[in-house]
């Protein structure tokens, strides 16, 4: 399988260890690019619902891949995000071309661009963690209930997919009064502090929009997630695009090539243990 060459990839939001996370595309995209430099922007890993009984070989091979992209030569960035805040603990950890952080700054061909999760501008999560938790919760089961309605919807009706979760975004106005207000904290602090471009994760809204004001010009990004959109943002030659993944059965080559990668995942390093090891700390 030919591997796109890009400069920068950046994937959030993929919720690692729960019901909803779509691991088999999040791997698949990883698996078709070459990118230079990975930006995990937070919450790859949901540690806030981490349970033991529930760790698919699906979920497994994310990780697996990432270690993979790391031993090819990939740099690889780790932002921590408020489901794996765990993590914060690691700030400024090193292993090899893995890097942990709570927020980077890199220049792209004379621009700087600011990436951090996003979760600092969340009131629930500065002042009622409690609740925030509690949503997430809600937000899993809903995406539970919304994957036995689509199976329904696409298997036995024979109509498209729906999206429980974008209804209620798009339906209630505290939602979108929340989602504006997150991005226009985002662009004003960027423009104050003179990025160029601002990319975030935390609220599962893929975006790439220009602003300009008086202080100046900036780009918002945000990658979305890999729970409803499967979405991630690519910088190649000055140029940002979002990339939307489309997912598609699986040819019979392809489920060849996952046989074999089992097969050598007994050679791996043991990224359970490792995995167990931190979040036991």
């Amino acid at each position: 399988m030919s591997k796109r060459k890009i400069k920068l990839a950046v994937i959030s939001d993929i919720h690692l260890g729960t019901y909803g996370c779509q691991a088999k595309a999040v791997n698949k995209y990883l698996k078709s690019i070459d990118p230079e430099i990975l930006v995990l922007n937070g919450d790859i890993i949901d540690i806030w619902q981490f349970s033991k009984h529930y760790w698919p070989q699906s979920h497994m091979k994310v990780v697996q891949r990432i270690f993979k992209m790391l031993s090819n030569g990939t740099k690889i960035y780790y932002l921590t995000g408020n489901h794996d805040e765990m993590l914060r603990r690691f700030t400024d950890f090193n292993l090899g071309n893995l890097q942990v952080l709570n927020k980077l700054v890199l220049e792209l061909d004379g621009k700087k661009a600011w990436f951090f999760h996003g979760d600092v501008f969340d009131i629930s999560m500065k002042h009622s963690k409690w609740l925030a938790k509690l949503g997430g919760v809600g937000y899993d089961l809903l995406i539970v209930l919304n994957s036995m309605v689509n199976f329904v919807s696409e298997k036995i009706l024979g109509r498209g997919r729906l999206s429980f979760s974008k209804k209620v975004k798009q339906g209630v106005k505290s939602a979108i009064k929340f989602i504006d207000d997150f991005e226009e904290t985002t662009i004003q602090l960027a423009l104050q502090k003179k990025y160029d471009y601002v990319v975030c994760g935390h609220i599962h809204q893929p975006s790439i929009k220009t602003v300009t004001t008086d202080l100046g010009t900036v780009t918002y990004l945000n990658s979305g997630d890999w729970v409803e959109n499967l979405t991630a943002l690519e910088y190649n030659a000055g140029m940002w695009k979002l990339h939307h993944y489309i997912v598609e059965p699986e040819t019979e080559e392809e489920k060849l090539e996952q046989q074999m990668e089992e097969l050598e995942s007994n050679s791996l390093l043991n990224v359970s243990e490792l995995f167990n090891n931190i979040v036991s700390k």
